[in-house]
């Protein structure tokens, strides 16, 4: 029940006791702001993590050919292993129940021209289904699609950073470009959230690549997209059923590391967010450790503080209050000190993560931030256990005699 008088009581002694007030509420709110920060940074690392990690698509297996070293099948060791169109069409048919998507590329480094304006870039000769792989974004126009690929049309898609050296800031649409040697139609220019790498990249049908060097069948790459459904040991198996297909259709030892290579994004992902949750983890276990810390500095402190007021809690008993109301009077400082700094605390702390934005990014840490339901609940638990703090002492001190409390020096 609310008593203006115990209110009134509350506030003339705080104004009476300033700096252990002030000790007080400094632990606390030093407590949850420690606490908002290292949990905010342990978010921020995640953050990292997870936009270097996720500029492409996580559901994709990219498959590389290389030299065999061993024998196998009669075929001899050192032979240099090549995809073909065949390829993408073997895996298409044999798994069409895991695939999502799938579609060669072709990298080569190539001089590119605009009118008194020239530079070297790498193109890709891609299918349309690249642009889930790499999570492409288009600004203007168009990406590939399938009737460029089958009409082995001559068209380009340009990264950002290509149509400003270009073009100078004229728009590249609907422009001719001249891509060793051969002229390709601008249609569309995008952007990519990789870095600056990624946006001066040109991309081309696979097929006009192929067309362009003595129309051959080869490819470079292969990528597969499979189902999201599939999960982590779906695509764990779907890796190594590829990879044992391709083993045999190219004649290689399945002990032979060199021959094939299949990088999983799935695999390596998690990897790495299992280490970003350990991280977390860590940081989090030392925020708790700072509010327990936090917990124990405001019990020490109730410690004085009754023991500071033992005299006048036997005056009080000795004029009748009663043992409840002794302790109510304490615990009621104790939440009030409690709750008024531990708020005070957790909005600092979560001005100051907004505040840092990217400025930590050169230590990983990216827009920290904590979740207000988190931080809530920590200060909720923080006046809690301050409250058990203020309970356990002013319970003892409720029960000392008047006579011995008076006689307390």
């Amino acid at each position: 029940m609310f008593s203006r008088d115990n209110w009134k009581e509350i506030f003339q002694t705080i104004q009476k006791n300033k700096l252990r007030t002030f000790l007080s509420g400094f632990t606390v709110a030093l407590g949850i702001f420690i606490f908002v920060a290292l949990f905010g940074l342990g978010n921020g690392l995640k953050n990292t993590f997870q936009e270097f990690f996720g500029n492409d698509a996580t559901n994709v297996f990219y498959l590389y050919p290389g030299r065999t070293s061993m024998p196998y099948k009669g075929y001899k060791s050192g032979r240099t292993i090549e995809f073909d169109n065949s390829d993408i069409k073997d895996i298409n048919k044999n798994f069409a129940m895991f695939l999502e998507y799938s579609t060669p590329r072709i990298q080569r480094q190539d001089t590119v021209r605009f009118m008194n304006e020239s530079n070297s870039y790498a193109t890709q000769g891609v299918a349309p289904s690249h642009q889930l792989a790499e999570n492409t974004i288009m600004m203007k126009g168009r990406y590939l699609n399938d009737s460029d690929i089958m009409s082995k049309n001559k068209y380009a898609v340009i990264g950002r950073l290509v149509e400003e050296d270009l073009f100078r800031g004229k728009n590249a649409l609907g422009k001719y470009i001249d891509i060793g040697g051969s002229a390709f139609k601008v249609i569309g220019v995008f952007q990519d959230d990789g870095g600056d790498d990624e946006e001066r990249i040109i991309f081309m049908p696979y097929t006009t690549r192929q067309l362009i060097e003595m129309n051959n069948d080869k490819v470079g790459q292969l990528i597969v997209g499979f189902k999201p459904e599939l999960g982590y040991e779906g695509a764990m198996a779907f890796d190594a059923s590829l990879d044992k297909f391709l083993r045999e259709k190219k004649y290689i030892n399945p002990a032979d590391e060199n021959g094939i290579y299949i990088r999983n994004v799935a695999e390596q992902l998690k990897q790495n967010q299992q280490l970003a949750v350990v991280l977390q983890l860590i940081v989090s276990f030392v925020a708790f450790g700072t509010i327990i810390a936090g917990i124990i500095g405001i019990s020490n402190i109730m410690v004085f503080v009754v023991k500071e007021r033992t005299k006048e809690l036997g005056i009080r008993k000795a004029l009748g209050a009663t043992p409840k109301s002794v302790i109510g009077t304490i615990l009621l400082e104790s939440i009030f000190i409690t709750t008024v700094f531990g708020f005070i605390g957790m909005i600092i702390g979560v001005a100051v993560l907004s505040s840092l934005g990217e400025t930590l990014e050169d230590y990983f840490i990216k827009n920290p931030y904590i979740d207000m339901p988190v931080a809530i609940f920590a200060t909720i638990a923080l006046i809690i256990f301050g409250g058990i703090a203020g309970y356990i002492p002013a319970r003892r001190a409720a029960k000392i005699k008047p006579i011995v409390a008076l006689r307390d020096e």
